[in-house]
């Protein structure tokens, strides 16, 4: 992966959480964008987001709400950042944040003896030292 595309990915994303956290505060509570990744001629770029779902709020309601507001996105983007080719954005769900989730929940669910607890961070303790 070239230096340019990391460094214009993140420049997007940068801008495009802005974006989000000064227009939209109300959605930009639950929603962080996790990546950006820039194609090489930077003409397209593929925006992951995360949500914070709650009964209110939900990765499907967060979908609607970039469908509805990705040419504002855009045009936003162009007045903050000078490109030769403006990127075309394409928003879609990062899974990545779901499934580490997951993997954090079962692992929290896994019950530890207190015995064999005392004796992992006693280990940890000697090892740090």
């Amino acid at each position: 992966m070239s230096n340019r595309k990391v460094r214009v990915g993140e420049l997007v994303k940068r801008e495009i959480s802005d974006i989000l956290h000064t227009r939209f505060r109300t959605n930009a509570v639950m929603i962080t964008i996790t990546e950006v990744d820039v194609s090489p001629d930077n003409k397209n770029a593929l925006v992951l987001y995360s949500v914070i779902e709650t009964k209110d709020y939900s990765r499907r309601m967060a979908q609607q709400f970039f469908q509805k507001n990705k040419s504002m996105f855009r045009r936003e983007l162009g007045k903050r950042i000078i490109l030769k080719y403006l990127p075309d954005l394409t928003f879609a769900f990062d899974e990545k944040n779901q499934a580490a989730n997951k993997v954090h929940d079962l692992i929290d669910e896994l019950e530890i003896p207190d015995e064999e607890l005392t004796d992992l961070q006693s280990a940890e303790e000697q090892e740090e030292s």
